[in-house]
């Protein structure tokens, strides 16, 4: 698969040789890949003023199979490019102001299609395997996927005693809380376009003190990639008003469904602590409903009847 800048690259050497037509679709994609990344190769040639089969020759031109093989390429380039405001414009162009629950939803089913399509089962059980093996469990995961970061954490505790989730305040924090990492350990880094320089850094450091290295992210032409050992790819839209991460969650929820599965005596025994603590310490009386008795139980403060005698409101005729 091409990287990021292979498409400028073969542009750039193809350039002198080009037909008219294919050096405006040339300037076209250098000054608007943002927007030519959605075009389809019609509405591509309707916008350069070039026919549909000028622009397929163009992709051909360059070295790909067909338009579909460009666009992908072109869609690698801008990944990490587009800022708030490019993304906003986008989805304000895709989406129908009447239907977007609909399409949001589909979108995030979509990209949960492709991530069951594409995901390497061999990636996931070494995935598995490296975490289950490992000293120390190392999770970091920034902005937007902080959340995810968190999740993940919160469920890994319950499964082992060694987890720790970085606080991700400064790249000086990081390291501090990563400087005991060895071979040994392993550390889960999360990250979507635009994707976390802390994070890449954090991989790095884990990487040259020979600590294994998972990834989870939407190409294997992210730049998280570049230190790891192990690399999960879940899709994400990349242009959205929000980051959907909808496909990166579910494939959390497996990797943790895996694991419980290999741990069961240790989880079971994990929640069996924790509902006797959750009893004894009364965590969940007070703001969860009983699930026997779903009714809601109302505390009302006894009220002093005209003789001054305590009543129960409960007690009086209604």
């Amino acid at each position: 698969m091409s990287t990021n800048s292979d498409l400028m690259n073969r542009i750039n050497r193809h350039y002198s040789r080009m037909s008219k037509g294919q050096k405006l679709l040339s300037n076209y994609i250098a000054d608007n890949y943002d927007k030519a990344v959605f075009l389809t190769a019609a509405k591509m040639g309707e916008t350069v003023g070039v026919s549909e089969s000028t622009v397929v020759r163009f992709a051909m031109t360059l070295g790909y199979k067909g338009y579909p093989d460009f666009q992908k390429a072109l869609e690698e380039m801008v990944r990490n490019k587009l800022n708030s405001i490019q993304r906003m414009e986008v989805t304000y162009g895709r989406i129908s102001q009447s239907k977007i629950l609909e399409s949001v939803l589909h979108s995030d089913e979509e990209k949960i299609k492709q991530t069951l399509q594409e995901i390497d089962d061999k990636a996931f059980e070494l995935a598995v395997d490296t975490i289950l093996n490992a000293r120390r469990i190392y999770v970091i995961g920034i902005r937007s996927c902080a959340s995810l970061a968190n999740f993940l954490a919160f469920y890994l505790n319950l499964i082992f005693d060694n987890v720790i989730l970085l606080q991700t305040n400064s790249s000086s924090e990081i390291f501090e809380q990563m400087i005991r990492i060895n071979e040994k350990d392993v550390i889960i880094g999360i990250s979507f376009p635009r994707y976390s320089m802390r994070t890449l850094k954090a991989l790095e450091f884990a990487n040259n003190r020979s600590a294994r290295v998972i990834t989870l992210t939407d190409s294997v032409n992210s730049p998280m990639n570049l230190y790891s050992s192990c690399n999960l790819i879940a899709k994400s839209d990349m242009a959205s008003i929000v980051d959907s991460l909808v496909a990166p969650l579910s494939v959390i929820n497996a990797l943790i469904v895996s694991l419980c599965m290999k741990k069961q005596d240790e989880v079971a025994d994990t929640l069996g602590l924790l509902e006797h603590i959750w009893d004894e310490y009364q965590v969940y009386e007070s703001d969860e409903i009983d699930r026997v008795d779903d009714s809601v139980k109302m505390r009302f403060p006894k009220r002093k009847s005209k003789g001054n005698a305590e009543e129960d409101p409960e007690e009086e005729d209604s």
